[in-house]
């Protein structure tokens, strides 16, 4: 955990306002720098392609995760035994692939530039913004405690190390239907959070998450739905607002969606059959 914080955090000598004083003061920060992923793809008997994926910047660690995460919810790998090896540079990752059956270059040309508030940003055109979920369809035929969902804020605020420290980052949080967290992942961008957890959950085949909740720490944006319905989650919680695309997107893929949660009150706009009353 400290070699994760040291990553994460760093301090700078600031100057605290106070009333009419001036007081410096050491304050924690929240890193935000890029990580370029790229891909090599391994075919026997020609020569290695190498294509560079994505710059996104992120929060460092769980860089692995990260890049896994994203080239699974991006839909250009299906499962871990693609993944022939990993090398890691300064802000750079290459994953070498060894099966290119299923990779089609021409569509990663839509991957280019992701800032941290934004997922989507660079890809070539509107259709290039879906993805298609290649998990089998499940019903989630789960039911959750009315009164557990407001438990879930609590939780999270416990376990938010480097936002507790920093006050400037969000947070992804899996969690089984009894309610037991799972995973969490903090990153100063919202998706790059959620890609962590998927990609930390590739790497061990436990997909599709489809007896799983996740929560976020921010509003529920399209993008975030989105990678939520391609690692087959069907019920997602959020502290701040849906979008109307996320909203449509939830409907399509039959999540309940969640909105405005705190340990007092939540707004339902999909799939309320999953929740116990």
């Amino acid at each position: 955990m400290i070699q994760e914080k040291d990553k994460s955090i760093v301090s700078k000598k600031i100057i605290k306002v106070l009333g009419d004083d001036f007081v410096e003061h050491m304050d924690d920060i929240a890193v935000e720098e890029p990580l370029q992923i790229s891909i090599s793809i391994l075919e026997p008997e020609s020569p290695i392609t190498n294509k560079n994926i994505s710059i996104t910047m992120r929060t460092p660690g769980h860089d692995q995760d990260l890049a896994i995460g994203f080239l699974f919810t991006e839909g250009i790998i299906q499962a871990s035994d693609q993944i022939k090896g990993i090398t890691l540079g300064e802000n750079s990752i290459n994953v070498q692939l060894n099966n290119s059956e299923n990779i089609d270059l021409g569509k990663l040309e839509r991957h280019f530039y992701t800032s941290s508030s934004c997922g989507v940003c660079g890809k070539a055109s509107i259709e290039a913004i879906k993805t298609i979920c290649r998990l089998p369809p499940s019903l989630a035929d789960f039911q959750v405690d009315k009164n557990l969902i407001k438990s879930f804020p609590g939780i999270l605020k416990q376990e938010q190390n480097i936002f507790n420290n920093t006050g400037g980052i969000h947070a992804a949080a899996l969690f089984n239907v009894n309610g037991e967290l799972i995973t969490i992942r903090e990153d100063v961008g919202r998706h790059n959070a959620l890609d962590k957890i998927i990609g930390h959950l590739v790497t061990q085949d436990l997909l599709p998450l489809d007896q799983h909740l996740l929560f976020l720490s921010g509003r529920a944006s399209f993008e975030l739905i989105q990678k939520a319905a391609m690692a087959g989650i069907h019920f997602i919680m959020a502290v701040g607002a849906p979008s109307s695309l996320a909203v449509e997107m939830a409907l399509e893929h039959d999540i309940t969606l969640i909105g405005f949660l705190n340990e007092t009150r939540y707004n339902i706009y999909t799939g309320p059959k999953r929740i116990k009353i």
